[in-house]
């Protein structure tokens, strides 16, 4: 293991846990003093296990360690699959003293924490995510859930980790359009709350595209310590919290529309923050120049810059109407009052949506509606 370890704290009080950042960790780090019984279930899938669940098992050295695999895919993220990992825990007799380990991206993350949330009403488990997405974003914060074919995450629970492990080397084997899906939730960070992070993201765009290590690793602490910052503030999203979902409500309604799993989460959010910078300029609250700085770091990142095609404005109104964060019917969104100043609001311009809606749709023949 390689001595460039970097660690913070989400601070949470008597439910407080780390999150460790570093090279060379899978297989060299012991993770035994955060399992409470003798008994771990990891859970991965089809494609992370051959490549990682061998120096995985290496982390749990004198405990009775299991494995479930699951398909991949965000398609999978459901009831049917969820089960599988509940079988597999009774099939081997796992008490309430088990520990469940996540092994894999968002989807295997949300799915285990879920599992581990309702497993005889509730046990510990272990984030170690392996896509740049799940590091910086799903892996930190006790987001919990699967899908339903009306909506994205609207099943789930919030349940804490004990550690979130990640080992930026498990990027190495990321395809490009996951690396890019990833850096759309760091680059949301920049924009909702840390202006000095946006610049450095310019500067450092392009050797994040390109997997450089060092920046790779200041980019996950940053965006990282981030997240704790407004997850140790607003746990339950009661209010701070929901900034962390600025291009998200577009995006699910993207995702949906598309079928779960043609779009990736990332690209889909990637989209919905373009569109959430060209609604601000069109709410009067920022400026053409911020809008452009936006979306050209966005598009830099090679994430896509339009809706799927045939995707229209009333697609995106009848999906957005079931967002997690609408209240009372009223659809809520996360807009910018300036780089790195987001703000959640019920008060937009229904024409000011409509003509942003039309800018992102285009036609089955690729005409902007």
């Amino acid at each position: 293991m390689r001595d460039s370890v970097r660690e913070l704290t989400v601070d949470l009080g008597e439910r407080a846990y780390p999150i460790i950042i570093g090279q060379d960790l899978l297989g060299n780090y012991d993770l035994t003093p955060f399992v409470q019984g003798s008994q771990v279930m990891i859970v991965t899938n089809e494609t992370v296990a051959p490549l990682y669940l061998e120096s995985a098992l290496a982390c749990f050295p004198g405990k009775q360690v299991d494995t479930v695999v699951l398909p991949d895919g965000e398609k999978f993220k459901d009831w049917q699959t969820l089960n599988q990992i509940f079988d597999r825990l009774l099939e081997m007799r796992h008490s309430r003293k088990t520990t469940l380990v996540a092994l894999g991206g968002g989807v295997v993350g949300d799915m285990t924490g879920f599992a581990a949330a309702s497993y005889q009403r509730g046990v510990p488990f272990i984030q170690i995510p392996t896509t740049l997405l799940s590091q910086v974003d799903s892996s930190v914060g006790g987001k919990t859930g699967i899908n339903h074919p009306l909506g994205k995450n609207m099943i789930g629970a919030f349940h804490q980790p004990e550690v979130v492990l990640i080992d930026t080397d498990s990027l190495r084997t990321l395809p490009p359009r996951e690396v890019s899906a990833g850096l759309a939730e760091v680059i949301k960070y920049g924009l909702i709350r840390d202006t000095d992070f946006l610049g450095w993201l310019e500067q450092e765009i392009a050797a994040l595209v390109n997997l450089d290590t060092a920046a790779l690793v200041e980019a996950i602490y940053r965006s990282c310590a981030c997240k704790a910052d407004v997850v140790a503030l607003d746990e339950r999203e009661g209010g701070l919290r929901a900034i962390l979902n600025l291009g998200h409500t577009f995006g699910h309604a993207i995702e949906t529309f598309a079928g779960y799993g043609n779009w990736l989460h990332g690209e889909a959010v990637g989209t919905g923050m373009m569109m959430a910078a060209d609604l601000s300029l069109r709410q009067g609250m920022i400026s053409e120049q911020e809008r452009a700085r936006a979306i050209r770091l966005i598009e830099r990142a090679k994430l896509p810059d339009l809706a799927p095609a045939g995707m229209t404005p009333d697609d995106f109104h009848r999906l957005m109407a079931v967002d997690k964060k609408n209240v009372d019917g009223s659809l809520r969104l996360v807009l910018l009052r300036a780089l790195g100043d987001a703000v959640v609001t019920d008060e937009v311009d229904a024409l000011e949506l409509d003509a942003t809606l039309r800018a992102f749709c285009v036609t089955a023949d690729g005409v902007t509606t």
